[in-house]
């Protein structure tokens, strides 16, 4: 009993100078469905959210994926759309900086785009600068997914 009492005041010591994170993390793993999607090129904001499409976005504790299709199953030639890619990701508050390693679109591989991310409720809003300076690509996107699991 004698040595239980400074074992236990060496403890209760130890554990309370370990540090703790009091900002809790964004809790972005998950699903999550695209329900609104601006880009902003030069002067000009336009919608890029297509109703005919499903995009949804996968995010595990380090990668990232998201495919977007049509909801016809490719039936309908006016409107076949099937794009995918992913690659890992980092967050550091709400500074979340995605590698696309993987995309349909080849050109668009090995760039890094930072979005600031901010959860409200069931619903994740990303906002960012998407540029490609050899694609000509150089826009401020803002997309909006609700949480589908």
């Amino acid at each position: 009993m004698r040595h239980l009492f400074p074992l236990l005041l060496a403890a209760s010591i130890f554990t309370s100078c370990t540090t703790s994170d009091t900002q809790k993390p964004l809790p972005l793993i998950g699903t999550w469905q695209l329900i609104s999607a601006t880009s902003t090129e030069r002067d000009s904001i336009f919608s890029t959210f297509n109703p005919k499409t499903k995009m949804i976005k996968i995010i595990t504790p380090t990668h990232f994926a998201f495919f977007n299709h049509d909801l016809t199953q490719g039936k309908d030639s006016t409107n076949v759309v099937f794009a995918g890619g992913g690659g890992e990701y980092t967050l550091k508050d709400s500074i979340y900086t995605e590698h696309l390693q993987y995309f349909n679109i080849r050109e668009w591989e090995d760039h890094k785009f930072e979005f600031v991310v901010k959860i409200k409720n069931d619903t994740l809003t990303q906002s960012g600068v998407e540029r490609i300076e050899k694609l000509g690509i150089d826009r401020v996107i803002v997309e909006k997914y609700v949480r589908v699991n």
